[in-house]
């Protein structure tokens, strides 16, 4: 089980770190566009996509990063105020109720949407680039699946906050 929380927030570390990553050409598409729709006179085809793809990417791949974070939002007026071990029940209940059937069913869903563009050869129709969209919709897909893992990984550290064991390393 500990293998299993250490290899999820492992590659949850991962892919977050890319995740900011692309940030970066995310701005750089943005300069580019701003530059050279404003000083040449010539927009481009393709910024608008890469743009909305690259902040997608980076929203739909940092999700998992930042539940392992606790940093996703919550309503503080009454669970700042809780001891641990509520504080763990409500968290186990979010999880087990709401944040894990959604992502498990998304992921399922999502994936069948992105095999099926790549069957299909689907592009965008956005703009005069129009590029394939499987590749974004295999994001989509990741991003939630990796949502579900490291939900179940959050079950399992709430389960040994709720049994008084001392939480594994990283898992703390």
């Amino acid at each position: 089980m500990l293998i299993f929380v250490r290899l999820i927030e492992r590659i949850t570390g991962s892919v977050g770190l890319i995740a900011a990553w692309v940030v970066v050409p995310l701005v750089g598409a943005t300069v580019y566009e701003v530059f050279a729709r404003y000083v040449l006179n010539a927009p481009t085809l393709w910024a608008y996509e890469v743009g909305y793809m690259a902040m997608g990417t980076n929203f739909l791949l940092g999700m998992a990063l930042t539940l392992r974070e606790g940093a996703h939002i919550r309503i503080d007026v009454l669970y700042s105020r809780f001891g641990p071990k509520t504080k763990a029940l409500v968290n186990l209940f979010g999880y087990t109720v709401l944040l894990l059937p959604t992502a498990c069913w998304l992921s399922l869903h999502l994936w069948d949407y992105a095999y099926g563009a790549y069957l299909s050869g689907e592009t965008s129709g956005e703009s005069a680039w129009n590029p394939v969209v499987w590749p974004f919709r295999l994001v989509f897909f990741s991003g939630f699946l990796l949502l579900a893992a490291q939900g179940i990984v959050e079950v399992i550290k709430t389960l040994y906050i709720l049994s008084g064991k001392p939480l594994p390393e990283r898992a703390a």
